[in-house]
């Protein structure tokens, strides 16, 4: 399945008579609600998604930061987005990405036809293509998803994960340097450092599929004995789309990821290497 739509096949296929439905997820750590930046300009008929109240659910701290939601929460959300079976999606956020690889991985996961804007609104804009503002409230939708799609790993099997475990987050992070989000700061032992940063282009589009399958490969990378984390399960889905772009598939994801391990007591290591 296609991960990526270009900004010029987007304003193709929104001006057909099935276009797709276009989501926009405008996330980021340091400004998680993007309502305003939505409202403020969007892609034409786009539906506003918040990643912190639809993309996951909240718990007990050693969950995680963004614990996926169940299938029927992320079903009546879907819905309420205007989402129908059949219908083809393609979610979008302000760029590099981040927040709607979160939205692609999981909606994969819910088995529907879902693709990333690459370069997100940011490369819409440059594009000089047309912008709409305001609210939307769309008219309901009546999407049943399925659910078990994508690979799953939980802590004990990150533990002692047989194939290549990879650290989605800032070197800085992984060894143990600073820890600006988590009460222990280090790494899972085991785990190879592979920052999702490095899997864009400067204008927040993903590099190429042959540089992602150099820079994958080069780690060690291979399908179906890869399995990656980040700081709570949200740039570690960019990682696993950067895979399946360079042709790396059945890539596990971590959902809790160092957010949850670090709650948890588990052995944490240190420093550049694994």
């Amino acid at each position: 399945m296609t991960v990526l739509v270009s900004v010029e096949a987007l304003a193709a296929e929104l001006a057909d008579e099935n276009p797709p439905r276009v989501l926009d997820v405008r996330w980021a750590l340091a400004q998680p609600d993007g309502r305003d930046e939505f409202a403020a300009g969007h892609v034409p008929g786009a539906v506003y998604v918040d990643l912190e109240t639809e993309l996951s659910t909240h718990g007990d701290p050693t969950e995680g930061r963004h614990p996926l939601p169940t299938r029927e929460r992320l079903e009546q959300a879907a819905r309420a987005w205007g989402v129908n079976d059949d219908d083809r999606v393609v979610v979008v956020d302000g760029g590099p990405s981040f927040g709607a690889a979160r939205a692609w991985w999981l909606l994969r996961h819910a088995d529907l036809d879902v693709r990333i804007l690459d370069g997100g609104y940011a490369a819409w804009v440059a594009a000089g293509q047309l912008v709409e503002a305001g609210v939307v409230t769309p008219t309901a939708g009546a999407v049943s998803l399925g659910w078990g799609v994508m690979g799953v790993i939980d802590a004990d099997e990150a533990a002692t994960y047989d194939g290549l475990l990879l650290d989605a987050r800032a070197g800085e992070r992984y060894r143990g340097e600073v820890e600006p989000m988590d009460p222990v700061a280090g790494h899972i032992p085991g785990a190879v450092n592979a920052p999702t940063s490095e899997n864009s282009q400067p204008d927040g589009r993903f590099l190429p599929p042959e540089a992602l399958a150099a820079r994958f490969t080069g780690l060690g990378a291979q399908a179906g004995m890869t399995a990656v984390y980040c700081g709570s399960g949200v740039t570690a889905a960019h990682q696993i789309a950067a895979m399946e772009i360079a042709g790396i598939a059945d890539v596990a994801l971590y959902p809790g990821s160092w957010s949850a391990w670090s709650h948890q007591g588990r052995p944490v290591a240190t420093g550049p290497t694994p």
